[in-house]
């Protein structure tokens, strides 16, 4: 137990010394925090460009242009005459979207002959074109219904009346979760769980790498060839201390951002105490298979990297091929933030997280054993290694 103890303390030292780590492990986290939270602060795209060309010009279509230009989720760039090319003027504009208002708008509309509008989404980026097309049909919608209950109105049909002519049956739409479409809430703690993942792996990586490409492994940890698990532990008691500070700073990010936590704070703690451990042992694993600490660390990223693409948060993972959804779920970021969506933004009862805790738990044995059979084997060979060396420089001795 004292050798435990005084590795540990070493440990520390190294991961404390080692400016590289320290950089990433403690900064790295601070620094994306802080940069990600005021991309997504205003959580709604407002003010997007929508150009409307409008071949009518009648006080009709100017009307509709201008509660188009109510709506604060777009900004109207209004064109009387319809520019040469659309496209070009989609792309100088950044626009998301083009109405184009017909000709004879007014005089159809009063004639009944029931005009088309012809509405282009600019898919370019599937986001703000989603914002502006969910705009834009609800004034338009709103707009057509005022202005046929308004016709049949002038032709003697009562208000109540008409709007039930009109409407015959109401269809009432309600949001769930994240009801105001907040895009910090929705992306910003996602993408902190991300980094959290990946300065973990990359803190892993050199961890037990390092020790063997310097040679001071077998100087310090002698006494310790018999103790694997112990030997594991030593590295990875560090990294879970240094995220307690990490996962408190994120804390606190959130009173700032003003992001709500999860609901079940104690059940987020064990969920994130898992998922971390889990991360650590997969990351264990890697440095003991890979001797070499750029080759371990390069490995470690390209695991790290499309993790939070596959990981079935803002894509289903059933849409994926059965290949993909078998690297996303041996992923440990991928249980967790299905986890973390169900206690932050949809709200759930804690309950409906207890599969995705079961996978991080299983996880987390899986990579804890597969590390520890790996450092079993790879402890047996160094020093049997050294052994036969010291044999053979006793009977070298000897001879001489």
């Amino acid at each position: 137990m004292k050798e435990f103890f005084r590795l540990l303390k070493r440990e520390f030292k190294l991961f404390i010394g080692n400016s590289t780590l320290r950089t990433v492990f403690f900064l790295a986290p601070v620094f994306y925090a802080t940069l990600l939270g005021f991309v997504y602060k205003s959580g709604k795209v407002e003010n997007t460009p929508v150009l409307v060309v409008d071949r009518d010009n009648t006080p009709l279509s100017n009307q509709l242009t201008e509660m188009l230009d109510d709506n604060k989720s777009i900004k109207i760039i209004k064109y009387i005459q319809e520019p040469l090319s659309i496209k070009d003027e989609v792309i100088r504009h950044e626009a998301a979207a083009v109405v184009i208002i017909p000709s004879r708008f007014e005089g159809d509309m009063l004639q009944k002959k029931y005009p088309e509008l012809n509405v282009y989404i600019n898919t370019g980026n599937v986001l703000t074109a989603n914002f502006a097309s969910k705009a834009l049909q609800l004034t338009i919608g709103t707009f057509s219904a005022g202005a046929s209950i308004k016709a049949l109105q002038k032709a003697g049909m009562p208000a109540a009346k008409a709007a039930t002519q009109y409407e015959p049956f109401k269809a009432n739409y309600i949001t769930l979760f994240n009801t105001t479409g907040n895009y910090l809430i929705f992306m910003w703690p996602a993408m902190l769980a991300v980094v959290l993942q990946q300065v973990i792996l990359l803190a892993m990586a050199v961890s037990f790498a390092a020790e063997f490409e310097r040679g001071s492994f077998v100087k310090e940890y002698r006494k310790m060839k018999k103790w694997a698990f112990p030997t594991m532990l030593i590295k990875v008691i560090p990294i879970w201390i240094s995220s307690i500070l990490i996962v408190s700073i994120y804390y606190f990010m959130h009173m700032i951002f003003r992001v709500p936590m999860p609901e079940g704070i104690f059940n987020f703690i064990l969920l994130t105490s898992v998922f971390v451990g889990s991360a650590s042992f997969l990351g264990v694993f890697i440095s003991i298979l890979i001797p070499d600490a750029l080759k371990a660390t390069q490995i470690l990223m390209v695991i790290a990297s499309p993790a939070f693409i596959i990981s079935g948060f803002t894509w289903p993972l059933s849409a994926m091929p059965a290949f993909v959804q078998f690297i996303a779920n041996i992923i440990p970021l991928t249980p967790f933030l299905q986890a973390f969506k169900i206690l932050l933004i949809q709200k759930g009862s804690v309950e409906l997280t207890y599969p995705y805790l079961e996978h991080l738990s299983i996880l987390l044995v899986i990579y804890a054993i597969i590390g520890w059979i790996a450092l079993k084997i790879k402890l047996w060979f160094i020093f049997k290694k050294e052994t036969s060396q010291e044999i053979e420089v006793e009977v070298t001795s000897e001879i001489e």
